[in-house]
């Protein structure tokens, strides 16, 4: 993808992130981060969770990390990685370096909602499933409430299977909170299945090719 913004009739444009979105983008993550709720106050600090599961992606894989802007501002996005073993890799030598003073290695089993996602933190190597070696790309996927339901968040998806797919990845998951039943359902429209995965806790994983779901429609061709 290059990065001339597509539009769509809503007045919207999906475009590669920029350094000036960082703040909507933690924004939009901590929004929407309690199974697809809001996450402001559940945690000592708002930027915890997306110290996680946004920032990361922002600055490991910024190929790969789109916006939905509104105008300027931007009101979902779509982050990830084509190869997911590279990326905890990187993680732990240059994520976690990054960020420690702010989350020092735990010293003792995690007692509070911080310190389990502290300790999540610090082992990257969860993402190394088995199961999922044959979807080495992953994604995730946020928007603010008064952008969803609009097809945005498919939009988004397909900019990101695209730039995976031209990154060398031939499939992808996504690992979802089993409570988020909306967001289930969204992903099963867009041809994903379920990755048997034992003992995923309150997780569930979700595969599909970087390619047209099954049973699509070819693109008519000229």
């Amino acid at each position: 993808m290059n990065d001339t913004p597509s539009g769509d009739r809503t007045g919207t444009t999906i475009r590669r992130y920029r350094h000036a979105d960082h703040d909507a983008v933690y924004d939009i993550c901590v929004r929407t981060a309690a199974a697809g709720g809001d996450a402001r106050g559940a945690y000592a600090h708002d930027d915890l969770m997306p110290d996680l599961f946004a920032g990361p992606y922002l600055h490991l894989e910024p190929d790969l990390a789109f916006v939905l802007a509104e105008g300027d501002r931007a009101v979902g996005y779509v982050v990830g990685t084509a190869d997911t073993a590279a990326f905890v890799r990187a993680y732990r030598t240059r994520w976690i370096p990054r960020l420690a003073d702010r989350y020092p290695a735990p010293s003792r089993p995690p007692a509070t909602p911080d310190e389990e996602m502290i300790a999540l933190h610090h082992r990257p190597e969860r993402m190394l499933l088995p199961e999922l070696a044959g979807y080495p790309a992953h994604l995730h996927i946020d928007l603010l409430p008064s952008h969803q339901g609009a097809g945005h968040g498919r939009r988004l998806l397909k900019t990101f299977l695209a730039a995976a797919a031209r990154a060398g990845a031939p499939a992808l998951h996504i690992g979802m909170v089993t409570a988020n039943t909306r967001a289930r359902g969204f992903y099963d429209r867009l041809g994903f299945h379920r990755i048997p995965v034992p003992d995923p806790g309150p997780i569930t994983y979700l595969g599909r090719s970087t390619g047209p779901p099954p049973g699509a429609s070819p693109r008519p061709q000229g």
